[in-house]
């Protein structure tokens, strides 16, 4: 009895469809991959790049029903004027205070305590965000 042979010899008629689909499939992936990388890596240097000053808020403390403070810590290039947001919400997250407090001193980390004055009993402080410039 002759043994019956289903596929081709292997190697003998060069690469099957599937191989150079694999192939293809595997190029374009790469590619996409390599330009999603790009794309990421160009949002967060812009997002880091165009922040000369940021800060974090340390501990904030209501005071009475009209005043909050908030202990800031401020990063910034030495020579960049900034200022930087906070807000005071309520109990219910509704907004009852917002300032912005600026930072020209000629250095590169301030300590400061700042009082924002409320409509109403603040239960938390929030800061919203710092830029430079006026």
């Amino acid at each position: 009895m002759a043994a019956v042979r289903e596929a081709l010899p292997e190697g003998r008629y060069g690469r099957s469809q599937d191989e150079r689909a694999d192939r293809k499939l595997k190029i374009i992936g790469s590619v996409l991959g390599v330009a999603f990388l790009a794309v990421i890596g160009w949002f967060g240097y812009a997002y880091v790049a165009g922040t000369d000053v940021s800060a974090e808020l340390i501990k904030s403390r209501i005071v009475s029903d009209s005043r909050a403070e908030a202990h800031l810590e401020v990063r910034k290039d030495r020579d960049a004027d900034g200022h930087c947001t906070l807000r005071a919400l309520s109990e219910d997250g509704g907004e009852v205070g917002r300032a912005d407090f600026r930072f020209d001193e000629r250095s590169e980390r301030i300590d400061e305590v700042v009082t924002l004055r409320t409509t109403s009993r603040a239960t938390a402080v929030e800061l919203k965000g710092c830029a430079s410039g006026g």
